[in-house]
């Protein structure tokens, strides 16, 4: 068995935003190498059934991420695996893109292929070798042994900023005053929801509903989303730290995707804290599905059909980085000379520890910059990072960690780190205008 592997960039994380660094380092000609601890990939999309994917959008709808997303979203749709996107009728974007998991999975490892990546699966990232300002190898803990891992660049997308956690470099988690991170939830789905009959429900009592939800035109769009039922729950007494119901259409006609489970209190980073969230988890999804069961107009025969695999991770560690993303840059749309991604999704701030969530509009043309900056951690010079674990105060965390944003910072990731091996320069003395050109290049809307 081999013990040791080198390769020119090794992504570790097969999350979305790792899909797309490892697709984009391997189209740029680099060797590269995705890790992912799991069987399959995916992250947080298929392994805790995050669903769907909010938003390629601003709320007036111009697309402002597009390239290596955009193009799995049209692969989909091609192998029936999406509709594309659709309106949102929760209104809380201008739009949601439903996709199927399983083919989301498979298509993932056939565009990893087709770039030339290597893929290694059921491979835990539990050691971190460093040799002054630079990372030399990854210890893996994988069932046939220990690997080590070499490599020029590394591109973090474990979601928890494992790699530059593990190296040494800066981070951050939670809020600045007591580190709280928002609350995990463990989704599922049920089956046998007839959604027509949720939709009467909707036309016949508006205010039951959240206030942007676009009541006069469900009879013209497909139901996508469902936010309310405020009166039923307000009178369920489910033990639930949460002030409404929510759930998505989907994929399948009779499907939903439930998003209702809050817990909160424990950090996504502590194994005991995980253990303890996974069965607090399981718990509430009973509960809540009995609750829909018997209260809510449609769900008389639905049953449930899936549950995540693990608890979802809303927050963890981050980055502190060469620059820290903030609200203010956020809610002001700003856009940077060294935008490596534009997000159109408003701050959504899940409360650590009471039941509503802050909701912010983004201002302008109702998108802003994510810079390349945030990427870049400091004290080490071989290193990026991409997705979740960016560099951003707790509040811009809010937007930034919804996946077509973690994804567009993922492809920049990758390019980077090839870009940085053949123009002999650590990442972050990469020039941002041939950064930038590249990206551009490959359909990204900076």
């Amino acid at each position: 068995m081999k013990t040791e592997l080198t390769f020119d960039v090794v992504v570790a994380g097969g999350g979305p935003a790792g899909i797309n660094a490892a697709i984009a380092s391997g189209r740029a000609g680099a060797k590269t190498l995705l890790i992912e601890r799991y069987g399959f990939l995916g992250g947080m999309s298929t392994v805790a059934l995050v669903y769907p994917w909010m938003t390629f959008h601003t709320n007036s709808g111009k697309q402002v991420i597009k390239g290596i997303a955009q193009e799995i979203v049209e692969r989909l749709m091609d192998i029936n695996g999406s509709p594309g996107h659709l309106r949102d009728t929760v209104g809380f974007t201008y739009s949601l893109t439903p996709y199927h998991p399983e083919k989301y999975k498979l298509l993932a490892l056939d565009m990893l292929e087709e770039a030339g990546v290597e893929v290694l699966v059921h491979s835990f990232v539990d050691k971190v070798e460093v040799e002054g300002n630079q990372i030399s190898a990854l210890g893996l803990a994988t069932k046939s042994g220990p690997i080590r891992v070499f490599a020029k660049r590394f591109v973090d997308t474990t979601g928890d900023a494992d790699i530059a956690y593990l190296s040494g470099a800066p981070c951050l988690k939670g809020r600045d005053d007591d580190h709280k991170t928002q609350p995990m939830t463990m989704k599922f789905r049920m089956r046998g929801v007839n959604l027509e009959k949720v939709k009467e429900a909707m036309k016949a009592n508006p205010s039951n509903f959240y206030k942007k939800t676009p009541i006069e035109e469900l009879d013209h769009i497909p139901l996508t989303g469902v936010q309310g039922f405020y009166k039923e729950w307000s009178e369920s007494g489910v033990p639930i730290n949460r002030d409404q119901v929510l759930f998505f259409a989907g994929p399948e006609e009779d499907e939903v995707l439930v998003n209702c489970t809050r817990v909160q209190g424990l950090d996504g980073t502590d194994v005991f804290d995980l253990s303890a969230g996974e069965k607090e988890g399981r718990k509430q999804v009973l509960m809540m599905a009995e609750f829909l069961q018997k209260k809510i107009p449609g769900f008389e025969k639905a049953s449930i059909s899936a549950v995540g695999t693990q608890i979802g991770i809303r927050e963890t560690r981050r980055i502190d980085g060469q620059y820290v993303l903030s609200i203010e840059d956020v809610v002001n749309g700003k856009k940077f000379e060294d935008t490596i991604a534009l997000s159109g999704y408003p701050i959504d701030i899940h409360d650590p520890s009471g039941k509503g969530v802050q909701a912010k509009d983004i201002e302008g043309d109702g998108s802003y910059g994510i810079p390349y900056r945030c990427l870049v951690p400091q004290k080490f010079d071989n290193l990026l990072v991409a997705g979740r674990c960016i560099s951003t105060t707790h509040e811009a965390l809010a937007t930034t960690r919804l996946t077509p944003s973690a994804m567009a910072t993922g492809q920049a990731a990758g390019v980077a780190a090839a870009l940085s091996i053949t123009d002999h320069v650590a990442p972050k003395d990469l020039n941002i205008t041939k950064l930038r050109a590249h990206l551009a290049g490959n359909g990204v809307v900076l």
